[in-house]
């Protein structure tokens, strides 16, 4: 059975017809690069040796063009492959990296336009309707080749970027050299230079392809820059742009799987996003200690669970912040603290206890939360700030203060 397109074919072309179109090439040149000239703005203002590299490629079109038109016979069992070996030979690259798609139409556009008005006019009557035919053919394989050529530019792009963005993960998590890391960035174009935090989390069940896909169409809607990586069970996002960290990263836990997700602290350059890094990974190790922890959950919400799997900078965290600001004050809100945490939170038998008015507890509790951002009537805050009390006197006992 013949395919539709052969069916097709008017006639064989003549030898005068194709004699004529090779006589002509390079007036059919000529004319193409005028036209390029004319009717691209773009095209005048490239530097010279890319419009001539361009040109080059045009005029390479109309002679495999012109190949094509001498062996009509066969030419319905050209490919695109073949169309793109001949017109763009070791091109493909420069050509993807030189002008857009878009671009790159419009220029082959041109091409067939001059080809399509005057090869018609080059040949005698009888063969008209064959060259029109083949200028309607060889338009059809040159677009696909054109195709080609940006379909795997970009699908090499895509191998790149993604390489060059594990890179720069692997350099935020190891807290390699600021220059490093700043150089990586910018290979990978990254822009933000504000709200950058890291979350740490399981990966939801999709292939790594199609979750990658996913959170970056997710962060591009919500105007997020981000960079995402597949660990082993983790998966570790660093998110750009971030104007309400609680709201931003809500949005993108829909790339998350089950379990708890820790985010770190807010920085502005990636360099400072290695601290965010090692607090948002710390406290997805202790997560799993406070079931009932938001989700996601700060890292500095985790402080008592971190300090107590062994994290070093949660512990000083929790005697810097809590232990030594209530020492400053005073003996009597660090007593106050600890008597209403192991009294149950009872206002009675804490005044009881101190041998104080109730009022004096509740103005001291007040107090407390004014100095440290803990609130001791709230029972997640109150264990938080007994864990402190604990760590500051162990750290007191381990490293006494200079007298």
């Amino acid at each position: 059975m013949k395919n539709s397109w052969s069916a097709k074919i008017p006639r064989p072309v003549s030898a005068e017809a194709k004699a004529a179109v090779r006589a002509h090439l390079g007036e059919l040149k000529t004319a193409v690069l005028h036209q390029l000239n004319t009717s691209l703005p773009w095209f005048r203002e490239l530097p010279a040796n890319q419009r001539s590299s361009l040109g080059e490629i045009a005029q390479q079109g109309l002679t495999t063009f012109a190949d094509w038109f001498e062996h009509s016979e066969s030419t319905v069992k050209a490919s695109a492959s073949g169309v793109l070996h001949s017109v763009f030979g070791n091109a493909p690259s420069e050509l993807s990296r030189t002008v857009s798609l878009q671009q790159a139409v419009q220029l082959l556009r041109t091409v067939l336009q001059v080809v399509e008005t005057q090869v018609p006019a080059i040949v005698a009557e009888p063969d008209k309707a064959a060259a029109r035919y083949a200028v309607v053919f060889y338009s059809r394989e040159i677009a696909f080749a054109l195709a080609e050529v940006y379909a795997r530019a970009a699908e090499t792009r895509g191998s790149w970027d993604t390489r060059l963005e594990a890179l720069l993960l692997d350099s935020i998590l190891a807290g390699d050299r600021a220059d490093e890391i700043r150089s990586r960035a910018a290979a990978t174009g990254w822009k933000a230079t504000h709200g950058i935090t890291v979350m740490v989390g399981q990966p939801d069940q999709l292939e790594e392809p199609q979750l990658v896909a996913k959170l970056r169409e997710i962060a591009t809607r919500a105007n997020l820059e981000i960079l995402i990586g597949v660990l082993s069970d983790r998966l570790v996002i660093v998110l750009g742009a971030v104007r309400d960290v609680e709201s931003d990263t809500k949005t993108i836990q829909r790339g998350f799987g089950d379990g708890p997700i820790v985010y770190g602290r807010i920085v502005d350059t990636l360099v400072d996003a290695t601290i965010s890094a090692q607090e948002a990974l710390e406290g997805f190790s202790a997560a799993p200690a406070w079931p009932n922890a938001p989700r996601p959950v700060s890292a500095s919400d985790l402080l008592p669970e971190r300090a107590l799997n062994g994290d070093q900078v949660a512990r000083s965290a929790l005697t810097r912040q809590i232990y030594r600001p209530l020492s400053r004050a005073g003996n009597s809100l660090l007593e106050t603290v600890d008597v209403y945490t192991t009294t149950g939170g009872s206002l009675e038998a804490t005044a009881r206890q101190l041998f104080i008015h109730a009022n004096t507890v509740r103005y001291r509790l007040k107090r407390v939360a004014e100095l440290t951002g803990w609130d001791p009537t709230t029972p997640r805050d109150a264990y938080v700030l007994q864990v402190a009390l604990m760590t500051g006197r162990l750290d007191t006992v381990l490293n006494p203060p200079e007298p």
